[in-house]
């Protein structure tokens, strides 16, 4: 089995769940994904968000604000600012397999476990059944061809860590890849963001990956409180990921690095970089930095220059 590290287009291609998972594993701590807004103008016209985080080192491509039942991600084809013409933003239920093929990198989806009633700290937004876990949006997200799910919360939609371990149970029955589950944030709902008993619920309803924010994006989540969290979820025979999901990847390099060391000390498997930087997408410098951080440049260069036809 082929490291992360080492995996190209081809590869990617022919991988199912168990062998993405095990790649990950095999990579120590050496596997970025970026996440992108695919409601957003791209950072430039002319190339789709995803393609810029793949040429700055990301290995996997997380869609935010993704609809299943209207898929498209904005920006997806191409435009030329010189000479401009109206472009094509309807729904598409290829867009999935198009980024795949533009990128060479597994892409995922966000879909979010909203609890009706969760205790709420501010006014929630309702959101469309497509962002939202059910049977019928995971069935979908199998069918768009999506190499994994994040099951987690974007600010103010109500997202409890008890409507994320039923979600992950409904995607066991109707999801074939790899499930990630976890909190960035508290999602506009009271309770701990990083709470060990739910990380636990996360691992037993069958989580491949609980994600996990990283030391320092929110209060109180110290290196020694993620290596605690880090060392459960590991002992229950799931992978750990570290997020930036706070708006921290519109930071300076040095921060960047600092989450990303400290997040590697704990014992993570991936690290995360979020979609609050520039239009939709981390800095792209900080995706290079953070890559660079966890992994060195030979291994980011790599990611950068080799060809999706590999």
């Amino acid at each position: 089995m082929k490291r992360i590290l080492d995996c190209r287009g081809s590869d990617f291609r022919r991988m199912g769940k168990d062998e993405l998972k095990q790649a990950i594993l095999a990579s120590e701590g050496r596997t970025v994904m970026a996440e992108t807004i695919v409601s957003s103008q791209p950072l430039f016209p002319e190339v789709s968000n995803p393609e810029m985080m793949k040429a700055f080192g990301a290995d996997f491509i997380l869609l935010n604000i993704f609809d299943v039942f209207h898929p498209y991600v904005k920006g997806i084809k191409s435009y030329n600012v010189l000479h401009p013409t109206e472009q094509d933003e309807t729904a598409d239920d290829s867009v999935i397999k198009t980024i795949q093929k533009l990128t060479g990198l597994p892409v995922g989806i966000n879909l979010e476990p909203v609890d009706l009633a969760a205790e709420a700290t501010e006014e929630l937004y309702s959101l469309p059944e497509g962002r939202t876990a059910t049977a019928q949006s995971l069935a979908k997200a199998k069918e768009l061809g999506c190499d994994f799910i994040c099951l987690t919360g974007n600010p103010k939609t109500g997202v409890t860590n008890e409507a994320i371990s039923h979600a992950i149970q409904l995607a066991k029955q109707h999801f074939q890849g790899l499930i990630i589950a976890g909190k960035m944030h508290s999602a506009g709902t009271t309770g701990k963001v990083l709470d060990l008993t739910a990380i636990e619920q996360f691992v037993e309803a069958g989580a491949d990956i609980v994600l996990l924010p990283a030391p320092g994006t929110v209060p109180g989540v110290r290196e020694r409180t993620l290596a605690e969290a880090v060392q459960l979820v590991k002992s229950k025979g799931a992978l750990a990921l570290a997020a930036i999901g706070t708006s921290q990847e519109g930071a300076d390099i040095e921060t960047i690095r600092t989450i990303a060391l400290s997040a590697k000390r704990a014992g993570v498997d991936m690290v995360h970089i979020g979609d609050s930087g520039f239009s939709g997408m981390a800095i792209p410098e900080n995706i290079q930095a953070l890559s660079i951080a966890i992994r060195g440049k030979r291994h980011t260069y790599i990611r950068m220059a080799a060809s999706a036809l590999r």
